[in-house]
Protein backbone atom coordinates (compact mmCIF):
# COMPACT_ATOMS: atom_id res chain seq x y z
CA UNK A 1 0.00 0.00 0.00
CA UNK A 2 2.90 2.35 -0.06
CA UNK A 3 2.17 6.22 0.29
CA UNK A 4 3.65 8.66 -2.56
CA UNK A 5 2.55 11.02 0.19
CA UNK A 6 5.34 13.18 1.19
CA UNK A 7 3.27 14.20 4.13
CA UNK A 8 2.63 12.09 7.39
CA UNK A 9 1.38 12.80 10.25
CA UNK A 10 3.77 11.63 12.90
CA UNK A 11 2.81 9.75 16.61
CA UNK A 12 5.87 9.87 19.61
CA UNK A 13 5.56 7.11 21.95
CA UNK A 14 7.58 7.14 25.29
CA UNK A 15 7.02 3.50 25.48
CA UNK A 16 4.40 0.79 23.84
CA UNK A 17 4.88 2.21 20.84
CA UNK A 18 4.95 -1.27 19.12
CA UNK A 19 2.02 -2.21 20.50
CA UNK A 20 -0.03 0.96 19.98
CA UNK A 21 0.84 0.85 16.07
CA UNK A 22 -0.14 -2.86 15.64
CA UNK A 23 -3.27 -2.03 17.76
CA UNK A 24 -3.89 0.58 15.62
CA UNK A 25 -3.60 -1.22 12.08
CA UNK A 26 -5.54 -4.05 13.31
CA UNK A 27 -8.86 -2.01 14.48
CA UNK A 28 -8.57 0.05 11.25
CA UNK A 29 -9.64 -1.87 7.60
CA UNK A 30 -7.25 -0.97 4.90
CA UNK A 31 -4.26 -0.41 7.47
CA UNK A 32 -0.84 -2.10 7.09
CA UNK A 33 2.69 -1.35 8.55
CA UNK A 34 4.63 -0.02 5.90
CA UNK A 35 8.17 -0.23 7.35
CA UNK A 36 10.12 -1.00 10.82
CA UNK A 37 13.37 0.80 11.14
CA UNK A 38 15.37 -0.46 14.43
CA UNK A 39 18.48 0.95 15.79
CA UNK A 40 22.03 -0.71 16.30
CA UNK A 41 22.52 -4.53 16.33
CA UNK A 42 19.74 -6.08 17.90
CA UNK A 43 18.12 -2.81 18.74
CA UNK A 44 14.53 -2.12 19.02
CA UNK A 45 12.45 -0.22 16.15
CA UNK A 46 12.43 2.90 17.03
CA UNK A 47 10.48 3.89 13.71
CA UNK A 48 7.42 2.66 12.05
CA UNK A 49 5.93 3.81 8.82
CA UNK A 50 2.24 2.78 8.87
CA UNK A 51 -1.11 3.45 6.87
CA UNK A 52 -4.58 3.66 8.86
CA UNK A 53 -7.48 3.18 6.17
CA UNK A 54 -4.31 4.41 3.30
CA UNK A 55 -3.18 8.10 5.65
CA UNK A 56 0.05 7.84 5.96
CA UNK A 57 1.82 7.75 9.72
CA UNK A 58 5.12 7.50 11.41
CA UNK A 59 5.64 6.32 14.94
CA UNK A 60 8.81 7.40 16.59
CA UNK A 61 10.39 6.20 19.79
CA UNK A 62 10.46 9.88 21.37
CA UNK A 63 10.98 11.86 24.38
CA UNK A 64 8.75 11.46 27.02
CA UNK A 65 8.41 15.13 27.78
CA UNK A 66 6.98 15.38 24.35
CA UNK A 67 3.32 14.96 25.42
CA UNK A 68 -0.04 14.25 23.62
CA UNK A 69 -3.29 16.75 23.64
CA UNK A 70 -6.37 17.54 23.05
CA UNK A 71 -4.80 19.76 20.27
CA UNK A 72 -4.47 17.38 17.94
CA UNK A 73 -6.36 13.87 17.56
CA UNK A 74 -6.44 11.12 14.83
CA UNK A 75 -10.36 11.19 13.21
CA UNK A 76 -11.98 8.63 12.47
CA UNK A 77 -15.38 9.06 10.07
CA UNK A 78 -17.46 5.80 10.69
CA UNK A 79 -20.07 4.53 8.66
CA UNK A 80 -22.53 3.53 11.00
CA UNK A 81 -23.40 2.64 14.94
CA UNK A 82 -21.68 -0.74 14.69
CA UNK A 83 -18.54 0.65 13.59
CA UNK A 84 -18.62 3.37 16.00
CA UNK A 85 -19.10 0.96 19.14
CA UNK A 86 -16.88 -1.21 17.99
CA UNK A 87 -13.55 1.71 17.55
CA UNK A 88 -14.67 3.23 20.76
CA UNK A 89 -14.45 0.47 22.97
CA UNK A 90 -11.19 -0.86 21.42
CA UNK A 91 -10.07 2.73 22.19
CA UNK A 92 -11.02 3.87 24.98
CA UNK A 93 -10.22 0.90 26.78
CA UNK A 94 -7.72 1.70 29.25
CA UNK A 95 -7.96 4.90 28.17
CA UNK A 96 -10.08 7.86 28.90
CA UNK A 97 -13.28 8.65 27.28
CA UNK A 98 -14.02 13.17 26.45
CA UNK A 99 -17.05 14.35 24.77
CA UNK A 100 -18.81 14.53 21.21
CA UNK A 101 -16.44 11.35 19.92
CA UNK A 102 -13.55 12.36 21.69
CA UNK A 103 -11.30 9.88 23.59
CA UNK A 104 -7.60 9.27 24.47
CA UNK A 105 -6.59 5.92 24.25
CA UNK A 106 -4.02 4.18 27.00
CA UNK A 107 -1.06 4.79 25.35
CA UNK A 108 -1.73 9.11 25.38
CA UNK A 109 -3.25 9.30 21.49
CA UNK A 110 -6.13 11.44 21.47
CA UNK A 111 -8.93 10.35 18.94
CA UNK A 112 -12.46 11.75 17.09
CA UNK A 113 -14.85 8.37 16.28
CA UNK A 114 -17.28 10.29 14.41
CA UNK A 115 -19.99 8.69 12.75
CA UNK A 116 -21.12 10.23 9.00
CA UNK A 117 -24.22 10.79 10.00
CA UNK A 118 -23.54 12.94 12.53
CA UNK A 119 -21.81 15.30 9.81
CA UNK A 120 -24.37 14.73 7.22
CA UNK A 121 -27.17 15.95 9.67
CA UNK A 122 -25.01 19.06 10.64
CA UNK A 123 -24.50 20.02 6.90
CA UNK A 124 -28.48 20.73 6.99
CA UNK A 125 -27.69 23.79 8.83
CA UNK A 126 -30.14 25.77 10.68
CA UNK A 127 -32.30 24.49 13.48
CA UNK A 128 -31.63 20.96 12.71
CA UNK A 129 -27.67 21.48 13.32
CA UNK A 130 -28.44 23.15 16.04
CA UNK A 131 -30.13 20.62 17.55
CA UNK A 132 -27.67 17.91 16.35
CA UNK A 133 -24.89 20.15 17.53
CA UNK A 134 -26.95 20.33 21.44
CA UNK A 135 -27.06 17.01 21.54
CA UNK A 136 -23.63 15.90 20.75
CA UNK A 137 -22.60 17.90 23.40
CA UNK A 138 -24.13 15.97 25.45
CA UNK A 139 -22.40 12.76 24.67
CA UNK A 140 -19.32 10.87 25.41
CA UNK A 141 -19.51 8.57 22.25
CA UNK A 142 -21.41 9.61 19.33
CA UNK A 143 -25.30 7.71 19.77
CA UNK A 144 -26.43 8.06 15.84
CA UNK A 145 -30.13 7.27 16.74
CA UNK A 146 -30.58 9.97 19.14
CA UNK A 147 -28.87 12.58 16.38
CA UNK A 148 -31.62 11.62 14.08
CA UNK A 149 -34.12 12.37 17.38
CA UNK A 150 -32.70 15.94 17.95
CA UNK A 151 -32.27 16.40 14.37
CA UNK A 152 -36.47 15.33 13.75
CA UNK A 153 -36.99 17.73 16.82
Amino acid sequence: MGSKSNVRTSLFFADRMEEAVTSYVSLIPGSEIERKIKVGEGGSVSLFEFHLAGAPFMAFAGNPDFVSSFSYSISVMTEDQDETDRLWAALVEGGEPSQCGWLTDRFGITWQITPRRLTELMSAGGDVAARVQAAMMEMSKIDIAKLEVAAAG
